[in-house]
């Protein structure tokens, strides 16, 4: 996703992992009750008990205490953030119900559905990590989605696909801002360019430091002269929206072959130029671009080389200027998706759809802050075939759990 926020989501990556270490969570009472047992029946229950009952806490217990987290969790992860990620959960899935454990992880159960979850205590009981997953709805017919998708505030689209036949659609040949979507037309490219035998995916390239972008991604923070394979900035690219990875094979594969097959977004924007243009600090710089024709914004993109990059700060509020960026139809991706859903790089991150019910999953998703796309190519394990496109718009902050509710609850409904 073009997000700087995560939503990696979400939720996808709502809250941030700041310790991988599983801890124990300990307490005094605990302790005293548990004198009498063998080290490792003490070990296991703190392990297998004592997160669960500190999630439960999180879940049912208002408001939101901050001596429940360690200080390095706090130092990334405000109070606010936490108790707006578990209002969104609430809201997108109904009254909290239970947690279950699932091995080592855990359930949290909502009246209509639940989020795959991953918590970590450290030594002094205090939540270290804590990560919700994509949320898993109940099930629910297309019908049903779309009448509440057509409640949402805004621009929504939304298309269903089973092989060639439409089984739903609400404004599939409306284009809309699709955030990191857009990075599917990178890869459909590379892709051509593969099988005509102009470049091969083992091909290597040397990281520059003029492709460096804003997060989301890693590539960013590696030092200029990487070695890296077409392969691997494409993995990157998709499974973790890296923007510096899609920003060097768009400087690789060129930008007008890519305009070629998306003729609607020319220019054809890298991620560096979109933040550029949406900083505070370059509004006249904006106005003259939308003011421009095709040549003389070309020759603003070319200035913008020379210009240092925005604070990351600039992009975690209300949306700005959701005319620069990248414009998409539910039927467009629906294609993009399809032409490359084969690849092997499409299935490492499964987005919102629960790859075990499924044969194959292909994913990428979209998002900046008024932003929204979910865009899914499935496989069924009889054999069918379905594409599956969702994007909101709006000219405030979203709702973004609510949305992917609805999304995965069509998605639940087509397995069966």
């Amino acid at each position: 996703m073009l997000k700087i926020v995560s939503i990696n989501v979400v939720i996808s990556s709502a809250v941030v992992a700041l310790n991988s270490n599983w801890g124990n969570f300990e307490t005094k009472f605990n302790l005293q009750k548990q004198q009498s047992l063998p080290v490792s029946q003490i070990q296991l229950l703190q392990k297998s008990m004592m997160p669960k009952a500190a999630l439960e806490r999180l879940l049912t217990t208002e408001p939101v205490q901050a001596d429940w987290f360690s200080s390095e969790f706090l130092a990334h992860v405000p109070i606010s953030q936490i108790e707006q990620i578990i209002s969104s959960l609430k809201q997108g899935l109904g009254d909290y119900q239970k947690v279950e454990e699932q091995g080592k992880n855990y359930r949290v159960v909502f009246a209509r559905g639940y989020v795959p979850t991953q918590i970590s205590l450290d030594s002094n009981g205090k939540i270290a990590m804590l990560f919700f997953q994509p949320p898993v709805a109940k099930s629910q017919d297309l019908k049903a989605a779309i009448a509440e998708l057509k409640t949402l505030p805004g621009k929504v689209s939304f298309l269903v696909l089973e092989g060639r036949t439409e089984r739903a659609a609400l404004n599939a040949d409306t284009p809309l801002a699709v955030g990191s979507a857009f990075k599917l037309a990178v890869l459909q490219t590379l892709k051509s360019q593969i099988a005509a035998k102009e470049r091969s995916w083992g091909d290597v390239v040397e990281l520059k430091s003029e492709w460096k972008t804003l997060p989301s991604g890693i590539l960013q923070t590696w030092p200029d002269g990487s070695l890296l394979t077409l392969q691997t900035l494409s993995a990157l690219m998709i499974s973790q929206s890296d923007n510096t990875a899609t920003d060097a094979l768009i400087n690789i594969i060129g930008r007008p072959i890519i305009e070629k097959i998306t003729p609607r977004n020319v220019p054809f924007l890298t991620t560096r130029e979109l933040f550029i243009l949406k900083s505070a600090k370059n509004q006249e710089l904006l106005k003259r671009y939308r003011n421009s024709n095709l040549e003389q914004k070309r020759e603003i993109l070319q200035s913008l080389n020379q210009q240092s990059l925005p604070d990351v700060s600039e992009f975690t509020g209300n949306p700005v200027a959701l005319d620069i960026e990248w414009f998409f139809t539910a039927r467009e991706l629906c294609s993009l998706i399809e032409q490359v859903a084969d690849l092997p790089l499409m299935s490492i991150n499964p987005g919102v759809a629960n790859a075990g019910d499924w044969e194959r999953v292909a994913f990428k998703g979209g998002s900046e802050s008024g932003v929204l796309n979910l865009t899914t190519w499935l496989k069924a394990k009889n054999g069918k075939q379905y594409c599956v496109v969702g994007t909101w718009n709006h000219d405030a902050p979203l709702e973004q759990s609510r949305f992917m509710t609805i999304y995965s609850s069509a998605i639940a409904g087509l397995k069966n």
